[in-house]
């Protein structure tokens, strides 16, 4: 059975045959725009102009004694560059470099293939250096921060890697922060971020496959795993899914995630990102696939379960009852910020019996005056927090306190002594956000607050009947769902014992010898010796 026959590129032969057709006209396209490189230096440029236009970022340097008619039968070249994608004071270097060489040895050069070896051999100081015949694979390159060395007389070109520019530096993640764990998060680099995974993962096993996506955009991306520890046939449907990609332009992580996830109609994500190199370096390590988009800080990783969204870094440099803790109390959060507000209608509304008596009359002491049903006065609150949260995001950050001074007391206090809503709910709404906050995945948050809606419709028209109804229609709706094959809630349905030790609870580092079969070939994370439980070392000894 194919495990991947749920996703859309993988559905039916009328679906595939249209994409191969645009494949094949994608193709056809390619070669329609695809030139060689001209033997004439000047024709090579005129090419370059005609394809880039005017712009004034576009730097071409001609160099030669030609160029300035001291000798004419020395040979010319040019260098093409961006300005600002390329690092100035490398490029500098290699200009200089150049001079002082040819003025050594241009006499002694004769035909336009020795010149080329000569620069690159002994003139081009850059560490990388490749070469093209093509002239849309030149123009690509010195988009990608490579300077283009054309030399008359010669049909191919040089490509030295001169990446550089304003970048912003490795600094601490801001939306995934730790007390205890590294503090490096990823840029907006691509380089950078696979630099940042190598560094975590000397293991010649990894691997970085590179692609581009994006017709005007060009965006690079990098599938990063584990040979031998991811699976295979996971690896090439990543693979497949991207390749399937066709648009104009790919800004950030998020255009891939929507394109290649499983399911499109569902409010739970089936991918989780993370602006953390240790996070992906972790979820390498057990077999995930890790998708890197050039621009971004935040990689996407796949397959996932539901339950990998409640992990943090944090848990595996805490101590195992520590983490174990903490990961409870995320899932009480997440129950707490999606039931709560939807049970304090249904109670209040028709279940009043289930208060103990005086809990009840004041409430109804504090609702005497309020004019609007328990549903509504929910809903005012509900909505005017997500304004507020919205409203904190977008502001600058100097007024950025200000928001919240009016929000938790103006509109709070106000409202309650107005008699718009009642004391208790406004209590029920703030720890109800609170509880959202502590989801460490920020799109399963989001699904918590979408289905916290639903819920609270269901419990002021059917009661805890209709709570119940809505928690037994989202089970069952999780359990459809797959992540790249991979079932939704494994190993808790369907039900695999040995990958249970870091669901709920996080069971101690020596008793975690396995990584999750679901997603991994070799399931061996560490052998045993006999020696991984600290207590028997010790009564051995």
């Amino acid at each position: 059975m194919d495990i991947f026959k749920n996703h859309p590129t993988s559905g039916s032969s009328a679906s595939n045959d249209s994409n191969n057709t645009d494949r094949k006209q994608g193709d056809a396209s390619k070669e329609s725009q695809t030139q060689p490189i001209s033997m004439n230096l000047q024709t090579n440029l005129d090419m370059i102009h005609t394809r880039l236009g005017d712009s004034p970022d576009i730097v071409i340097r001609i160099m030669g004694d030609a160029a300035t008619g001291m000798n004419r039968n020395s040979r010319q070249f040019a260098l093409v560059y961006v300005d600002g994608l390329v690092d100035c004071a490398s490029v500098n270097e290699m200009i200089a470099e150049i001079s002082k060489q040819t003025e050594r040895e241009m006499f002694k050069l004769q035909s336009g293939d020795s010149f080329y070896q000569f620069l690159k051999n002994h003139a081009l100081a850059a560490g990388g250096v490749t070469e093209s015949d093509q002239m849309d694979k030149v123009i690509h390159s010195i988009f990608n921060g490579n300077v283009a060395v054309l030399v008359d007389g010669n049909t191919k070109s040089l490509l030295a890697d001169m990446a550089g520019g304003n970048l912003r530096s490795v600094e601490e993640p801001s939306s995934q922060t730790v007390i205890r764990g590294p503090k490096d998060g990823f840029t907006e680099c691509l380089r950078t971020n696979t630099s940042l995974i190598r560094r975590k993962i000397k293991s010649p096993d990894l691997r970085i496959d590179a692609k581009v996506v994006g017709k005007k955009t060009q965006t690079n991306v990098a599938v990063v795993y584990l040979k031998g520890v991811a699976k295979e046939d996971i690896v090439q449907e990543v693979h497949r899914r991207i390749d399937a990609i066709h648009i104009d332009g790919i800004l950030e992580g998020a255009y891939i995630e929507e394109y290649i996830q499983d399911a499109k109609m569902t409010v739970f994500p089936t991918m989780i990102n993370t602006e953390r190199p240790d996070a992906a370096s972790a979820g390498i390590l057990e077999g995930q696939v890790v998708i890197i988009v050039d621009g971004s800080p935040f990689v996407l990783l796949t397959p996932v379960t539901f339950f990998k969204f409640f992990q943090s870094s944090e848990d595996y440099y805490q101590r195992y009852d520590i983490s174990t803790f903490l990961r409870l109390i995320r899932y009480i959060s997440f129950f707490v910020s999606m039931l709560l507000p939807s049970l304090y209608i249904a109670i209040t509304t028709f279940h009043q019996e289930m208060l103990p008596t005086t809990l009840l009359i004041g409430l109804a002491a504090q609702r005497d005056g309020v004019p609007f049903p328990a549903l509504l006065e929910a809903l005012l609150m509900e909505i005017t927090f997500e304004v507020l949260r919205e409203a904190g995001v977008r502001m600058p950050r100097v007024i950025g306190p200000a928001i919240s001074i009016v929000g938790a007391l103006v509109l709070g206090q106000a409202a309650v002594q107005a008699g718009l809503v009642s004391g208790a709910m406004v209590i029920v709404v703030s720890f109800t956000a609170i509880a959202n906050f502590v989801i460490p995945a920020i799109n399963m948050a989001i699904a918590a607050r979408l289905t916290r809606f639903m819920l609270m419709l269901l419990g002021a028209t059917l009661g805890l009947f209709g709570i119940i109804s809505g928690l037994m229609f989202l089970l069952i709706h999780m359990a459809s769902l797959r992540s790249f094959g991979v079932p939704y809630l494994v190993p808790v349905a369907p039900l695999k014992y040995r990958n249970l030790k870091d669901i709920f609870i996080r069971a101690p580092w020596w008793k975690m010898n396995t990584r999750p079969e679901t997603v991994t070939d070799n399931n061996v994370r560490q052998e045993h010796t006999g020696q991984s439980n600290p207590s028997d070392q010790q009564s051995n000894s």
